[in-house]
This record gives C-alpha cells, structure tokens and sequence, in this order.
C-alpha cells in the first residue's frame, strides 16, 4: 500500500473524530471518500497531514510510519494536500502561491514544476495577478498547482468542486483524471458529487460518525448504499 492507516483514532481536544479508521490505497489508484457533512471527511484528511489535535493509530506512507511526524516531514515524504476551502493566500500572486508549495519538494528545488503550467495554462498566463481577483474554479486550479509542486507520489483533496459552477466541476474533474491515469499520481478525495466520484475512483470508503461502515470497488457503490448513508 502507497498510504494506509490502522485502527487510527483521532481527536480535537479530548473528543474522538476518527474512531478505529483503517483503510488502505494502492499506488496509482483513486479512492473516494463519501459521507454526509459532518461525518469526520475534513478530519481524515487533517489526520493524514497531522493537523489535529493528537492522534493513535499506525499511519504509513510506503511502509514509513508517519504518525508521530509533523506536518512537514510528511509532505517531504510526498503528500500534497489542497484542503477544504482551498487555502489560498489571496494578497499574495499566483506565482507566490505555487512556490509556497516547493518549500516541501525532497529535492529542494525552488522553481515552479513545469507540470504546474502545463496543466493550467490560464495560471501560466496570469503568475502576477493576485490570487484574490481568481475565480473560484481558477482557485481551486491554483490550490492543485500548489500542491503539484510539492512533487507528491499521491494528493488529498477535500471536496475539491465544493462551491464551483457546474461547467467547472466537469473541467476539475478532467484535471484529476489526467493527474491520476496520466501522470500516475495517486489521489485521495472527500466528494460529494456522486456523478463525480463514480467517473473518478477506482474504490470508495463510506465514513459515518468517523467510523468506516462500507467500502469496496466502485461497482459496489450502489443506489442502496448510497442512499441509507447519504440520504438526509
């Protein structure tokens, strides 16, 4: 396994989120997280980059326990993370944004990754306009370019087409094909678009009070299960 977790439980203050969490991705693959608001989705991914309070549990990247790293350590062990809301410095530009990202290459090269530019050419054309004039869709482009130049063997993204226009969720989720079935980047999704993550995984976790209570290959997300799990 690329990245896994084992009976992972994880806390803000002394309250459990995560509670007994164990999955596992393959290199290469998509795995898509689902669940209703609230269900412990943002905590997973926090987890992983050691954003919460504490954690107990085995969390390996490669085999390299990584659960008593901080933050940047992991990233140099090849995690990028484009967090909910997207995280971008909005007085800085759009070139400063992607270079923040380099600062956690292993290799320490402090140069925009040509693969940044290529997969957005809007933000090759625009490296001085400040992040704060982009739109949402070209925000959420410029929170992935980000994360691309930490030069990562597998991204996690946290509801990565919450919040954008329905032409531009179509456009993101091309992006993160290309990413996974072309470049060969692994990638770890909260979704909450069905259509989205049926198109994109190759399996699912369903996530329910920070509990793992269905997963499988993709086929297996049936109407059922989505409906007893998702349906308000």
């Amino acid at each position: 396994m690329l990245l896994a977790m084992d009976r992972v439980t994880s806390y803000y203050g002394k309250t459990a989120i995560l509670k007994d969490f164990s999955f596992g991705i393959e290199e290469g693959k998509c795995l898509c997280v689902l669940g209703r608001n609230g269900v412990g989705k943002t905590t997973l991914m926090r987890t992983i980059m050691g954003l919460t309070d504490r954690s107990i549990g085995d969390i390996t990247i490669k085999g390299t326990e990584i659960g008593s790293s901080p933050t940047h350590v992991r990233a140099k062990l090849g995690i990028g993370y484009v967090p909910q809301g997207r995280g971008i410095l909005s007085e800085f530009t759009v070139r400063e944004n992607i270079l923040l990202g380099t600062f956690a290459r292993h290799d320490g090269r402090p140069d925009i990754p040509e693969v940044c530019l290529q997969m957005f050419p809007y933000l090759k054309a625009n490296l001085d306009r400040r992040a704060g004039l982009l739109s949402g869709g070209q925000k959420q482009q410029l929170a992935i370019a980000r994360a691309l130049a930490v030069d990562p063997k597998i991204l996690l993204l946290d509801e990565p087409t919450e919040g954008i226009q329905p032409n531009i969720v179509h456009e993101i989720g091309e992006t993160l094909m290309t990413l996974n079935r072309k470049l060969g980047i692994t990638l770890l999704l909260t979704e909450q678009h069905i259509r989205v993550a049926r198109r994109l995984g190759d399996a699912f976790l369903m996530v329910d009070n920070g509990r793992v209570v269905a997963s499988g290959p993709m086929a297996q997300l049936t109407d059922d299960v989505i409906h007893h799990y998702l349906t308000i």
